[in-house]
């Protein structure tokens, strides 16, 4: 009955609120304070919308989070407030007063007295609150007149999944009727958002619907939208509609961040690949700095006819781009392996640099190999790798070493990354020829020396056999950290590790080698000298020396886990402080400790603040002391 009467008798009982919010108003009006500070007053969203203030004022309507707020908020004040937002009465035109009415109307009289270009009573906001009422008749009738306001769109798609049935199928017939392509396009994200709901597949499949009447080029805000669902609905529908050409789908591919949007559109232009594809298609794959798109690029190398090109990919950074320019190297009748072998063979015994032959090295085209120059000879600049031989100098480098000229960058290679242009310039891919030129740093080699890339090594691994590993352990002294890296990565991968021999690089001053060195003896943790490792934990080494310490401890046997641990308390480092605590916390005798170690009790007795009294008693208990 309180519906039907607009809620007379709630409106009353609650007049002296009212006259409150209508009292400060005008004492504000009277000093001379603006308007807008009646939003003080109100406090809530729900209470600004209910004094008149309008949408815009109150909520981001951009953001599609905001409506689905906006739509939980009145539910929830209805609950404690059932008389502010708009009753039934009020929606249907009929006499009867509201908490909400009483305030807009004399917001608006205020208004009106100071000139404001506003100065009327505004229904919109009242009707968002309508629209979201807790009744569901009163959101029906709020729909009839939500047509009239374009600005609570947003409310009618909410409105299309909602859970009352009537309400439902009012606001879907309401929403296909006025669901423009520009209204598509920009609440595009709220549809997305609401369509995750169990109701909410309506609005998917209208927002499809619409967009594909509309020409491929309205859809652009939406692929470049900052939300990724948005962006994956709309790069679906133009791969299944034709939107984008295989070069746009190319460039998406290469330069969005998401994985599927990357898969997609790369899948996408393989389909389309063929003889006379140009290099607008090919480049951005092939430049992409993601692993996905370079790898959709060396794959259409070979339906492209030209996967000799693929070559120079076989030492790229990332291992699914590797795999792929295997296959389709082989696929041209060409071994890889001998390639690898060849480019890691390149350093000498003391795997610092070239061999000590007296000449000089003069790089071979797009081979990966290099051949001996004569003594004494100068070398003519080369116009397709930008190196010139460097003059003699008492600073400069040795004789016969290359230097990059200036403005060519020289060591990177095309590993689907470019180099950096000058402001206003074009990227263009690097040359790939199997070796890089390392610069210039305090623990790199010479100046001028040519290294193997560390996709190189790592390749050799991946395609080759145990027997190659002869190759690979020079590196581990390499001054390049990648290549040390890379090369013991490629050890475990060939199943040749030698704990004796790896041992030294867990104090090596690269990071990476460290980490990588680390995950190679971890099977083999128990052999190493625990007592070893335990200085490695102390705070005057590195700390990733310090982290792969602790893990090869944790791995071992016995009480060594928990003496790390225990070590570690009180570390300044909060990480491994945390990972010591959790460590102490997982520890459990293991079976073969012998029962009354006087050491246990004395570590758990240092852990009793990671313990209750019961949890620590049964700990000592299973180790048999404390008894």
């Amino acid at each position: 009955m309180r519906e039907d009467d607009g809620r007379d008798e709630g409106a009353v009982a609650r007049l002296g609120d009212v006259g409150g919010v209508v009292e400060s108003v005008g004492a504000r009006r009277a000093s001379g304070a603006p308007l807008r500070e009646v939003r003080a007053v109100t406090g809530s969203t729900v209470e600004r919308l209910a004094s008149g203030v309008p949408l815009r004022d109150v909520l981001d309507v951009g953001a599609p989070g905001s409506w689905i707020d906006l739509d939980v908020e009145v539910r929830a004040s209805a609950r404690y407030r059932p008389g502010l937002p708009p009753g039934l009465a009020w929606v249907e035109g009929r006499s009867g007063s509201t908490v909400s009415s009483l305030i807009a109307a004399t917001v608006g009289r205020l208004r009106r007295e100071r000139g404001a270009e506003d100065a009327v009573e505004s229904v919109e906001p009242l009707l968002a609150l309508a629209l979201c009422h807790p009744d569901g008749r009163v959101r029906g009738a709020a729909l009839a007149r939500a047509r009239e306001y374009p600005d609570l769109l947003p409310l009618i798609v909410v409105r299309a999944a909602d859970w009352a049935e009537p309400v439902r199928e009012a606001a879907r017939e309401l929403l296909r009727d006025v669901l423009d392509v520009d209204a598509a396009v920009a609440l595009a994200p709220l549809i997305l958002l609401v369509g995750r709901r169990g109701r909410g597949d309506f609005g998917v499949r209208l927002l499809g619907e619409v967009l594909r009447r509309a020409p491929g080029e309205r859809l652009g805000p939406l692929y470049g939208s900052a939300d990724r669902t948005v962006r994956r609905f709309a790069h679906r529908l133009a791969v299944a509609e034709g939107f984008l050409s295989p070069a746009e789908l190319a460039r998406s591919a290469a330069r969005d961040g998401d994985a599927v949007i990357q898969d997609l559109c790369a899948e996408a232009v393989l389909k389309t690949v063929s003889a006379d594809v140009g290099d607008d298609v090919l480049r951005p794959l092939l430049t992409a700095r993601n692993p996905r798109a370079r790898s959709s690029g060396v794959t259409a190398l070979r339906r492209a006819g030209r996967a000799a090109e693929a070559e120079r990919f076989l030492t790229d950074r990332s291992a699914v781009v590797r795999a792929c320019a295997r296959y389709v190297v082989r696929r041209l009748g060409t071994d890889p392996l001998p390639l690898y072998r060849a480019w890691c063979s390149e350093l000498g015994p003391e795997a610092g640099g070239e061999r000590d032959t007296g000449q000089t090295r003069e790089p071979k085209r797009d081979t990966g190999q290099t051949r001996e120059s004569a003594p004494g000879q100068v070398r003519e600049p080369e116009p397709d790798t930008g190196h010139v031989r460097e003059p003699e100098s008492g600073q400069g480098p040795e004789r016969g070493s290359f230097v990059p000229v200036p403005g060519a960058v020289i060591g990177l290679r095309d590993t689907g990354q470019t180099r950096e242009p000058a402001p206003g310039q074009a990227r263009e891919p690097e040359p790939e020829t199997g070796h890089a030129r390392e610069p210039e740093s305090g623990q790199g080699p010479e100046r001028g020396s040519f290294v193997p890339v560390p996709g190189a090594v790592i390749g050799l691994a991946e395609c080759g056999e145990r027997a190659d590993a002869v190759l690979l352990w020079p590196l581990l002294a390499h001054p390049v950290p990648a290549v040390r890296a890379r090369a013991v990565a490629g050890l475990r991968l060939l199943d040749v590790v030698d704990a004796g021999r790896l041992r030294p690089l867990l104090e090596d001053p690269a990071p990476g080698v460290v980490r990588e060195t680390g995950l190679a003896l971890l099977p083999s943790a128990q052999e190493l000298p625990a007592d070893w490792l335990m200085e490695r934990l102390g705070e005057r080494w590195p700390r990733h020396v310090r982290v792969t310490a602790f893990r090869l401890l944790s791995a071992g046997s016995g009480i060594v886990p928990l003496r790390a641990a225990v070590e570690l308390l009180e570390d300044p480092d909060p990480k491994l402080r945390g990972w010591a605590e959790q460590a102490v916390q997982r520890w459990h005798p293991p079976a073969g400790l012998p029962g009354g170690e006087a050491e246990v009790e004395a570590l758990l007795d240092r852990c009793t603040h990671l313990f209750s009294s019961y949890v620590l008693r049964r700990r000592k208990w299973e180790a048999g002391v404390g008894r």
